[in-house]
């Protein structure tokens, strides 16, 4: 180790002892002090902030931090070093503060500042503040063991583009059952989108790889921070395209000390609000039938149920029926409970239509029948014969019992069926459709957005139901009316809204052009980001993938590869005969190396399970991964190419990668590109017969037509 480097390693070396023996000494002292569960309302506030503290010096204490930067204010007349982790850390006695939260507003310029000679600035409470870094300094941290020092800047030096080495030395490690956070490695492009406004609605168009998901996770972590006084983590909520995936991203915000934040999918959740007077029907149905091959393919017409229902005029159609449904809702006739006393019609709809009108239906009708029982009572009082009091009583209930079975009593349902069956306009096979399975009380996805928006115009929205931030991953399969809803139940119009129409695989729900949400928004309270860069897979996986995404026939948006080579991807030949043999040869090379994770990708379920079986039956130890997932184990999984969205492994095989499974057209191309984009470091693809015309005629220097196993 030359003279400087092993200067600056023993350097940080003491300051790291120094920081560690601090965060030990104060976790012992508070963990000293017993918990609190008493009444008292101070002493349980202490409690909260004891535990807290806690809580932040427990994530510390294995990595303090991650990245020094010395930053010379203006006015001053030297640098101070400033560590960056993922929470701060202050010396009791002294008030020095050891380590600044990254995201804390000094923090920002550790990710912006890229070089040169220039001042750097950040925004402070009190204002712009401007001065000069001297030193950019990334530290690798493990178990309070310094483990790498890399200096990314130093004012005066060479910085011959080292910057890229510790981001490159960290894409270059292997990933287990588990998303991590990225707090060390934020990309300037990823930080200002984690650092943007609260109260606006980000879309965030990124490529396979780029970090969108983990981009919005640490851009809660920010907004909890940054807007802590008027946002709370358990009035935040992530929607996720399935359980598994849920589960894949459990780990990222407990790393960030971030809890209590809901996560779920849009489906459980709204479930969950119809108080389950509804259920789905088989989702495996739905996606055997898309994503079939052969004379089975499906075709994608404008009048596909999922974009049909989930249009913004299917909404508009719904509520031009809410609006008749409302204006009939109060019974045409008086009400008279006996001889002598009626309560007139248009007093009912005055009562309904005006006075109380800016209740939700279901509550109006619950004032108004209040109102009629507290008339009845009065006009009851007028009446002095005991014996009549007593006979217009019971005459008046049964009456009154009759009257308020003229009112309507829809539930979400009901009344959904009713105007799903009365709508013209829906073309006749969805009416069918729709009929036939609403019969079971049965309904698809797109149908839960319609449910809940008819269900919050009866009932209303409960302020404990409004978030102060909604994030929706994968949402190029989320429809405009999804996002309708969701808005209605978001404060300030505060989304982070992400997603890849690249990776548009469920076309037959999703959208074709973020512009579909952004005009839900308007310019003003919207900003839409792209994301081109591609973290994850190697040059050579990403050119590979490139490709084949150029061959769907759509515009599209290609990734740009941070410069980290690897091995060439592997297309090879296989007889119908050695097929599951090759495959079995191909996963005993690939993991055989440093691969912690690897998958075998199949074009269909029933090819998925066929391969698993017979690894199993070879001894192999798999996962087979299916719709019904929630959990994601790591090791060897195989799955469905529909479902590896979402996932990344350090291997992944593609079986099948022939011209009957894989066409020439927009729907194989980006079902392609999703499974060649989960790969890290090793991609490897097979094909029986005739080769996929996506990845035929490729250039040598792009894939290799020899299979290196023995």
């Amino acid at each position: 180790m030359e003279p400087e480097i092993q200067s600056a390693y023993n350097s940080e070396l003491q300051r790291l002892e120094k920081t560690a023996a601090e965060i030990e000494s104060q976790l012992q002292t508070l963990e000293g002090i017993p918990r609190y569960y008493g009444d008292d309302l101070t002493e349980q506030a202490l409690d909260n902030i004891r535990e807290s503290q806690r809580q932040a010096l427990t994530i510390a204490g294995p990595e303090p931090y991650f990245g020094r930067l010395d930053f010379e204010e203006e006015g001053h007349d030297q640098p101070v070093p400033l560590y960056i982790g993922k929470v701060g850390v202050e010396n009791i006695e002294t008030g020095e503060l050891l380590v600044i939260d990254w995201r804390a507003p000094v923090a920002s310029m550790f990710y912006s500042f890229t070089g040169g000679d220039e001042p750097a600035t950040y925004d402070s409470p009190d204002g712009l503040i401007q001065g000069l870094i001297y030193l950019k300094r990334n530290l690798v941290i493990r178990k309070q063991i310094l483990q790498r020092v890399v200096d990314a800047y130093e004012r005066g030096g060479e910085n011959l583009a080292v910057a890229d080495e510790f981001l490159l030395y960290r894409l270059g490690e292997n990933k287990d059952n588990k998303l991590r956070d990225i707090v060390s490695t934020i990309q300037e492009e990823q930080d200002k989108i984690i650092r943007s406004a609260k109260n606006l609605a980000l879309v965030i168009q990124g490529v396979a790889g780029s970090g969108k998901t983990t981009v919005a996770l640490h851009r809660l972590a920010f907004l909890l921070y940054q807007y802590r006084e008027n946002v709370r983590a358990e009035r935040m909520i992530i929607f996720a395209p399935n359980s598994m995936f849920l589960d894949y991203i459990s780990s990222v915000l407990p790393e960030l000390g971030v809890g209590g934040i809901q996560q779920t999918t849009f489906t459980d959740w709204t479930l969950d609000l119809l108080d389950q007077e509804v259920s789905m029907t088989d989702p495996a149905e739905r996606l055997t039938e898309w994503f079939a091959i052969g004379e089975n393919r499906p075709t994608l017409t404008n009048e596909a149920p999922g974009r049909w229902k989930g249009s913004l005029h299917f909404k508009q159609l719904l509520d031009e029926q809410l609006q008749a449904y409302e204006t009939t809702f109060v019974p045409e006739a008086d009400f008279t409970p006996w001889e002598g006393a009626t309560l007139r019609h248009r007093t009912v709809r005055e009562w309904f239509h005006t006075e109380y009108k800016h209740y939700p239906l279901a509550k109006r009708r619950e004032r108004v029948h209040a109102r009629i029982k507290r008339w009845m009572e009065m006009e009851l009082d007028k009446v002095w014969e005991v014996h009549l009091k007593k006979d217009y009583k019971k005459s008046g209930s049964a009456k009154l019992k009759t009257y308020f079975k003229l009112w309507p009593a829809h539930t979400p349902f009901t009344l959904y069926k009713l105007f799903v069956s009365e709508l013209e306009e829906m073309p006749e096979a969805l009416r069918k459709s729709s009929a036939k399975s609403f019969k079971k009380k049965k309904v698809e996805l797109e149908d839960l957005a319609p449910l809940l928006y008819i269900r919050d115009r009866l009932h209303g929205i409960d302020g404990n139901d409004v978030f102060d931030h909604t994030v929706i991953d994968e949402a190029q399969d989320f429809s405009p009316f999804q996002i309708a809803v969701l808005n209605d139940r978001t404060r300030g119009k505060s989304f982070t809204i992400l997603g890849d129409l690249s990776q548009g695989i469920h076309a037959y729900q999703g959208i074709r052009d973020w512009q579909e949400f952004l005009g839900l928004f308007g310019e003003d309270d919207s900003a839409f980001f792209r994301l081109d860069r591609s973290y994850r897979s190697t040059m050579e996986i990403i050119h590979f993938a490139n490709v084949i995404l150029e061959r769907s026939g759509e515009p599209v948006t290609l990734a740009k590869p941070v410069f980290r080579s690897g091995e060439k991807v592997v297309v090879h030949a296989v007889t119908p005969d050695h097929r599951l043999e090759t495959i079995r040869r191909s996963l005993e090379h690939l993991r055989s190396g440093e691969s912690s994770t690897v998958a075998v990708i199949a074009r269909t379920d029933e090819e998925a399970r066929e391969i698993h079986e017979y690894l199993a039956e070879q001894g192999i130890e798999t996962t087979l991964i299916h719709s019904g997932q929630r959990q994601y184990r790591g090791g060897l999984s195989v799955l469905p190419v529909y479902l590896s969205k979402g996932l990344e492994f350090d291997a992944v095989l593609l079986t099948d990668v022939d011209s009957t499974r894989y066409e020439l057209n927009p729907q194989d191309a980006k079902l392609l590109y999703v499974g060649c984009t989960r790969a890290l470091h090793h991609l490897w693809l097979l094909h029986t017969g005739e080769v996929s015309p996506l990845i035929s005629d490729l250039s040598d220097d792009i894939y290799t037509p020899e299979l290196p196993i023995t």
